[in-house]
């Protein structure tokens, strides 16, 4: 790293007169002058740019070991995910135990127990149209209150639908009100702990500590997974009310954690706590408050609060302007988190036990427990790689390994598993490939499209709509979540399993989608992102943008917003 030195934002080209200073004990900071609030509203954001004799203070890397105390708060953070997959993990295990379809289901022509197909769907699935509302009408809480407060805020409304789930006694609505509640308090969280993970972890830290994220989940569905296992021999309500009372355990700890970890910084600067937020930089980076490249951090987080601040406060329609490019980014963010569901993750655990059938293994709780392991273990492969080769280029060898495995699943169970009928004996060796194949399509999503898709999301907005952005992009991933669930029981009954290769058509689209339409963020500070978005960087020229603190005379910003290239120049060329 360059030592610190003095850092000066030049004024933006046809801004008024009147400019913003900011003095500190190291140096004279002036922010960039700022357009008319009009102007602002129907044109962009202000775009800090450096005096070209300047050089940019960056915040020195540490060695990784100094890092453990801040890897600790985000996986803290990160704990609302071990909930959701909590909840994932057992719901799975509940609509199978016996207890719980002689509470909640009905009785077939011989007077057996029994639930259906709609009423598995509706109980099961429910909670991502919960977590959809929740994402959309509080998802803003963390603006307000900011995202400590409102993590433990969405917590509280999760517990009040696990209490309600967990008294149910007869009535399946009832349990199905509960879920609708748990839902919308997951679906705050889901917008507040990668957003928080995002503003408070180290820029190079950044994409691997909003994974931790997805790791959470994995972990909370490999251990829900687990608890079903352990109370499936009783015959009581034992078999799921342990493991949703073992839910209030994990709130509490979650709730518990906000109390030590670091509030976001431009949270604290957009409500005036200046000195909060250069501790927050201070504790998540491991330098001192005083350290210039900590103020200089606070004084960058200034100037785009302040240019904010002065386009006056952001409305939904906001989400739809385009010559700020936040309308191109919220169609990514829906884009590239429905398309995580669409990948066909869940069209493998839901057909997992079919397959594991076909080889002797009947025992469907052994099954969750299998790919919950392969997931789990895989997931801290994308907290390596992520860093390390970027976001880009890890979801489109994702989506290029994935539609691989799709293919070879599905076709060697349409051809091969059952040859003489599913009445018949199925083939073993088949049944031996698709596992194979289905181990290796949970890797490649939990090492690539698991994780990714919420790193990004949390990148790409800038601070006025990033909660606006956030919870769109959330209610896409829930709902097609939902779809997925309520109806595969439905499709996959029809036409069994070619359903494998609607998926693969999903899997090419996602690959071709990330390359022309989503670029690289990876090192970059959240400040940069909003530049690189503002100053149109074809996404497949991304990796090449330079941030105008660190740019030289030969630097052309033309060349990265446009390109005469081929067409398969452009698809076999640089990343």
């Amino acid at each position: 790293m360059a030592n610190i030195q003095g850092r000066q934002f030049s004024e933006l080209t046809n801004s008024s007169t009147n400019s913003i200073s900011m003095e500190n004990s190291a140096d004279a900071y002036i922010a960039p002058s700022l357009k008319d609030e009009g102007d602002l509203k129907n044109d962009e954001y202000p775009i800090e740019q450096c005096d070209e004799s300047s050089s940019q203070i960056e915040i020195p890397k540490k060695p990784a070991s100094a890092y453990l105390s801040v890897c600790i708060m985000c996986l803290m953070v990160a704990f609302g995910g071990f909930i959701n997959g909590w909840d994932i993990g057992t719901i799975g295990g509940f609509v199978a135990q016996t207890d719980f379809i002689k509470r909640f289901g009905s009785l077939n022509s011989d007077g057996e127990p029994y639930l259906s197909k709609v009423r598995t769907g509706l109980l099961v699935a429910i909670f991502n149209v919960g977590c959809a509302i929740g994402s959309v009408t509080l998802g803003r809480v963390g603006d307000v209150y900011g995202r400590r407060l409102g993590l433990i805020m969405a917590t509280v409304i999760f517990v009040a639908g696990v209490v309600i789930q967990i008294a149910s006694t007869d009535k399946w609505y009832q349990y199905f009100i509960g879920r609708i509640i748990a839902g919308i308090g997951m679906g705050v969280i889901a917008v507040l702990s990668p957003m928080l993970i995002s503003e408070v972890s180290p820029k190079h830290l950044r994409g691997a500590m909003v994974s931790c994220f997805q790791l959470m989940i994995t972990f909370g569905i490999f251990l829900g997974n687990c608890c079903n296992y352990g109370t499936k021999t009783y015959d009581n309500s034992i078999q799921w009310r342990v493991g949703l009372g073992m839910q209030f355990a994990w709130c509490l700890f979650m709730v518990g954690a906000m109390l030590f970890v670091p509030e976001s910084p431009r949270f604290l600067v957009e409500k005036g706590k200046i000195e909060e937020a250069k501790r927050s930089i201070a504790r998540s980076n491991k330098v001192s408050v005083d350290d210039p490249s900590t103020i200089a951090e606070v004084e960058i987080v200034q100037a785009a609060v302040e240019a904010e601040r002065a386009a006056g406060q952001a409305g939904w329609k906001e989400l739809f302007q385009t010559s700020n490019k936040v309308f191109q980014r919220v169609i990514m963010g829906i884009a590239v988190l429905g398309l995580q569901q669409l990948t066909g993750a869940n069209y493998f655990f839901y057909y997992g036990a079919t397959v594991f059938n076909a080889v002797g293994l009947e025992d469907s709780f052994q099954t969750t427990i299998i790919f919950g392991v392969v997931n789990f273990a895989s997931t801290f492969v994308a907290l390596y790689v992520v860093d390390k080769f970027g976001r880009r280029r890890c979801l489109l060898w994702g989506a290029a390994a994935m539609t691989c495995c799709m293919v070879v699943f599905a076709t060697v169970g349409v051809t091969s598993l059952y040859p003489n009928g599913k009445d018949q004996a199925s083939e073993k060796w088949a049944g031996n490939v698709m596992i194979v194949f289905s181990c290796l399509f949970i890797f490649c999503f939990a090492t690539t499209w698991a994780p990714i898709p919420f790193v990004i999301i949390s990148e790409s907005f800038p601070l006025r709509v990033k909660a606006k952005g956030m919870a769109l992009g959330t209610v896409s991933n829930q709902m097609w979540n939902f779809c997925i669930g309520f109806f595969t029981p439905f499709i996959t009954g029809a036409i069994d399993f070619y359903y494998g290769y609607v998926f693969m058509g999903c899997l090419v689209f996602a690959y071709f989608y990330v390359f022309f339409f989503v670029p690289e963020t990876k090192g970059l500070q959240l400040e940069d992102v909003n530049i690189m978005w503002e100053e149109g960087v074809l996404p497949w020229k991304s990796n090449s943008w330079v941030p105008p603190s660190k740019r030289d005379d030969d630097y052309d910003v033309d060349a990265l917003a446009n390109d005469d290239q081929p067409m398969f120049k452009k698809m076999f060329g640089s990343k």
